[in-house]
């Protein structure tokens, strides 16, 4: 209390030029998020706040020679886990892309180790030059309808809400236990109201009558949308609208144009699953920025949507803005459109400078070596046999997923395939093949066998242990023994990903922990996964997605239309599962 007490005095007496700032920032051209204008003042700045917007002297001076200044950009909605990175890795990554706050949803690994996983995710965003806010899992298991490594309840949740990094309860993705207000899920949303915290949704495949239940529940927030009128019925009833675009669901052409000058406030940028490779490539939402203006969005309000209005939808009082009383995060710019930064402060201090990582702003060891114990580390599984990857058939008409490129949600197709005595044999002429979800948890030996097509292998096959949400391990592939071979190599590098050709091994990527994330620095994994890429075309991998992370998603039961899971084949559209093979 004494050192908030001092630090709040020497800001005012900062502010009132009674004493000289630690650091002044002059010459630069500030974009005012407020008004939408540009506007000129020296940005004083005292224990990593900004004290005032005028005159100011200070210890260091440092001049912007003409540069924009903008705040540091918010990620509204991530999930660290799919980086494949633990979070310092993550911050490194995101803050060359000027990114220096995000809202993160752990589900993905509290989903493989329960309270372990939300802990973990907590304890290694310490200390570091980066604000890592969490949002709850609300849904733990996502479904009855897959086996996960934990069930959380409200009672379980619970716990957390007073750490001063949680903020709410994340996407709500059950929409039937809300709306038929099952005793489970109101104590979750009933909890959080409690907490004074916030809720956000996961209205996929959801009518606009369903979005009120959403808000009559206090869900106030859904990145869902994928077409104009979703993204319009979200803004017409009162929701924040999140603009996604990450590296496989990528939904900013389709809904930017229901952005008006009107109703930009209530809109936000956010990527929610995003690899390693995209982001060194691409970047974050420094990325989305630069899309959204070439596509005519005006570079302040593109900029207003991804600090300012993240920061309000959230409660973030001291973030999203340059003006006395927020926190000092701020970026240099050489270019407003094109997002050209040059350098970027978080909490007052450079920590990026002409493109490269300032290293002694890292100053903590990686936390990971030596913390994990068996929840979040090593696999439990029934060993696989050829006969565990049948399906048996009396006919050649079978339910096929279809996989939409960049796109979440599949097809659901009926089709004719090959039939060799009396079981179903996949084909690479018709681009027709084999998918198997292993659970991988509790040695259960549920194996859930179906037919993908879209991906267009010629050979081997494809598998890994980042599945969503439950995180069984999952694979495609061109034959039995082929996704044999990928499943042996995957329990020997503990979980992770790998491609396979016939009995060879073409690449592997070991994620340790969890069987989501790399213990290695974030270089290490990027020069991995380009392995993977390359193994993934070598088997002719179709190059209009990414395979990988398209993969990881066909297990994902609350997402359109048709999915996989250790249980079986599910259909979105009667919550439930269905047989492989289809009635005539």
């Amino acid at each position: 209390m004494e050192q908030s007490l001092n630090q709040l005095r020497r800001r005012i007496r900062v502010a009132a030029n009674h004493e000289p700032a630690d650091l002044v920032i002059r010459n630069g051209r500030i974009v005012n998020v407020f008004t939408g204008e540009l506007m000129t003042g020296d940005i004083a700045i005292a224990d990593g706040m900004i004290a005032g917007i005028g005159s100011y002297e200070a210890k260091e001076v440092i001049d912007a020679q003409g540069r924009y200044i903008v705040p540091g950009f918010i990620d509204g909605h991530v999930h660290i886990e799919s980086s494949l990175l633990t979070p310092q890795q993550f911050a490194r990554v995101l803050l060359l892309h000027g990114v220096t706050t995000v809202v993160t949803d752990p589900h993905e690994i509290a989903n493989v180790a329960g309270t372990d996983g939300i802990q973990f995710m907590l304890d290694a965003s310490e200390d570091l030059p980066f604000d890592s806010f969490v949002m709850l899992p609300s849904c733990v298991p996502a479904t009855p309808f897959e086996s996960n490594g934990a069930q959380l309840d409200a009672e379980q949740l619970i716990p957390f809400f007073p750490h001063p990094k949680v903020l709410g309860l994340a996407e709500v993705m059950d929409y039937p236990s809300v709306a038929n207000t099952e005793t489970h899920m109101l104590n979750k949303l009933a909890a959080t109201h409690a907490a004074g915290a916030l809720i956000d949704g996961h209205a996929a495949g959801i009518s606009r009558d369903g979005l009120n239940v959403y808000m009559a529940a206090g869900i106030r927030s859904d990145h869902e949308s994928i077409s104009l009128q979703e993204a319009q019925d979200r803004l017409d009833l009162g929701m924040y609208l999140m603009i996604r675009e990450g590296t496989v669901a990528k939904d900013l052409d389709a809904l930017l144009p229901v952005v008006t000058e009107r109703n930009s406030r209530r809109c936000l940028f956010v990527t929610d699953d995003k690899l390693i490779d995209d982001l060194l490539s691409e970047g974050s939402i420094d990325h989305i920025i630069r899309r959204a203006v070439a596509k005519g969005l005006d570079p302040i309000t593109a900029i207003q949507m991804a600090t300012l209005n993240t920061a309000e939808c959230f409660r973030l009082r001291e973030y999203g803005a340059i003006a006395a009383g927020y926190q000092a995060d701020l970026l240099l710019l050489d270019d407003l459109e094109q997002v050209q930064i040059h350098q970027v402060f978080k909490r007052g201090r450079c920590v990026v400078d002409s493109g490269k990582l300032v290293e002694d702003a890292f100053e903590v060891e990686n936390p990971m070596s030596g913390s994990l114990n068996s929840k979040l580390a090593g696999l439990k599984l029934h060993e696989v046999e050829v006969a565990d990857l049948a399906i048996p058939l009396h006919g050649d008409r079978c339910h096929v997923i279809e996989i939409i490129p960049n796109s979440l949600v599949t097809h659901h197709r009926i089709e004719r395939v090959e039939v060799k005595e009396g079981m179903f044999s996949p084909s690479v002429n018709s681009d027709l093949l084999k998918i198997a979800v292993i659970e991988r948890h509790h040695a259960t030996g549920n194996v859930g066998v179906g037919i993908v097509k879209g991906f267009g292998l010629q050979r081997g096959a494809i598998a890994t242990t980042v599945a969503h949400d439950s995180h069984n391990l999952v694979v495609v592939g061109a034959s039995d023994e082929e996704i044999l071979a990928a499943i042996e190599e995957i329990l020997r590098i503990g979980g992770g990903a790998t491609v396979v050709a016939g009995n060879k091994v073409l690449a592997s990527l070991p994620l340790p922990i969890a069987g989501l994330l790399s213990d290695r620095p974030y270089e290490e994994v990027y020069e991995s996964l380009k392995k993977l890429n390359q193994a993934m075309a070598e088997i002719g991998a179709s190059q209009n997605f990414n395979p990988l992370l398209t993969l990881s998603f066909l297990t994902l039961p609350v997402i359109p239309s048709l999915k996989m899971t250790d249980k079986g084949l599910f259909d979105f559209a009667s919550f439930s599962h269905i047989d492989v093979e289809a009635s005539e």
